[in-house]
């Protein structure tokens, strides 16, 4: 019998292979500067020339990307090839928010389930700072700062949940998301009592995740979405109503 030789893998292959890894997982997130040469060369136990040369290959694949004098970052649109057409298709039909309202009662809900089982004490701390900043944002009716305080409590949430599928699904669809929580604040947010209420339910999918009662906090965050739907569907019904009396005074008035 004939044995095939095992070859060797590259030291710079195995180190690259271990940072794709770190970045899959989300150890390094789209736009992270990675740390010096010198300093991955201690934690690999390496020399910095196959840290060198790992590096040049992840950015060759497009994953990294060196900046004269800046460092290696994380490549920052990682994982946004998905945005661009579905913000094109939402931006040119409306309707399909609704879709997306659906899309999204599935995906959170799986996150805040996962979240509330798995989430170590790190990421409760993440999420309650991300909770913190858009209570902060809330308080000051600081709107634009309030939609990326969301978008980063949701994106804590799926990081929670230790399962990259998810957390890479919603990280492909962040500008998706920023867009729909936009419109949502939009139509939503210029009545008080909806804002109020939005911003409690937020309290109460955290609470169930920080307390680890997963079913909990798949119905919370079911709960969330489809009052953020039903004043949707109000605010619309409104906006309706006030564009055909609109009509109707023009129409009086050219009589």
């Amino acid at each position: 019998m004939t044995y095939k030789r095992v070859r060797q893998q590259k030291l710079s292959d195995v180190i690259a292979q271990q940072i794709e890894e770190m970045v899959l997982e989300g150890v390094f997130m789209p736009g992270d500067r990675l740390p010096a040469e010198r300093e991955l060369a201690v934690r690999f136990e390496v020399s910095r020339p196959s840290i060198r040369e790992a590096i040049q290959k992840l950015v060759a694949k497009g994953l990294l990307e060196s900046r004269q004098g800046g460092g290696n970052f994380v490549t920052h649109d990682i994982g946004s090839s998905l945005s661009d057409p579905l913000l094109d298709l939402f931006r040119r039909h409306p309707e399909a928010r609704y879709d997306l309202l659906e899309f999204r009662h599935a995906l959170e809900g799986v996150s805040a389930y996962y979240a509330a089982m798995r989430g170590t004490a790190a990421d409760k701390a993440a999420i309650r700072d991300c909770y913190a900043e858009l209570q902060k944002c809330h308080e000051q009716s600081e709107i634009e700062k309030e939609v990326e305080a969301d978008v980063a409590f949701h994106l804590a949430i799926a990081s929670a949940t230790h399962n990259m599928v998810l957390l890479h699904m919603m990280r492909a669809l962040l500008s998706l998301l920023r867009e729909h929580v936009w419109d949502n604040l939009k139509y939503v947010y210029p009545r008080q009592a909806h804002r109020e209420k939005i911003h409690a339910q937020h309290k109460l999918l955290m609470g169930a995740i920080l307390e680890g009662e997963p079913e909990r906090a798949r119905q919370a965050a079911y709960d969330h979405l489809a009052y953020v739907e039903e004043a949707l569907l109000e605010g619309e019904r409104e906006n309706t109503r006030l564009e055909r009396a609109l009509r109707r005074s023009n129409l009086q008035a050219d009589h």
